[in-house]
């Protein structure tokens, strides 16, 4: 017990006699980690994945442009959260939406919208990878 409370008198009082070491960090780096940092940021955004959309729309022939941006607009309107694509596949026009990771996340919103865009059905495409 007595050797106890020596160590725990000298353990204090060292602590108080001990000053905490001040002083800068200066970091040398490369500058082309920061390059490759940015280049790798960069890429990252313009990266695309697989992943679903709902295609609400796929027509060709007469007017089939003007269709797809009035279905387009339509579907914009009521809901502008959505992201929205359309694209010419000759000789189709397609109207798209969203970008889902999984099948199931797809399926759910094409039961949302299936009485608005009753023709809509879930295909595989290139997404953009989504915001965190």
């Amino acid at each position: 017990m007595k050797k106890a409370a020596t160590l725990f008198f000298f353990f204090f009082a060292f602590a108080s006699l001990a000053e905490a070491q001040k002083g800068n960090v200066v970091i040398i780096e490369n500058p082309q980690i920061a390059t490759l940092v940015a280049k790798h940021q960069y890429l990252n955004e313009k990266q695309k994945i697989v992943g679903w959309r709902v295609q609400i729309f796929f027509d060709s022939g007469n007017n089939s442009k003007s269709r797809a941006f009035t279905k387009k607009g339509e579907f914009m309107t009521k809901y502008p959260d959505m992201p929205v694509y359309l694209m010419f596949q000759s000789p189709y026009y397609k109207v798209r939406v969203g970008d889902f990771r999984t099948r199931i996340d797809a399926e759910g919103f094409k039961q949302k919208i299936m009485g608005e865009f009753t023709d809509a059905f879930v295909v595989k495409d290139e997404i953009n990878f989504p915001g965190f």
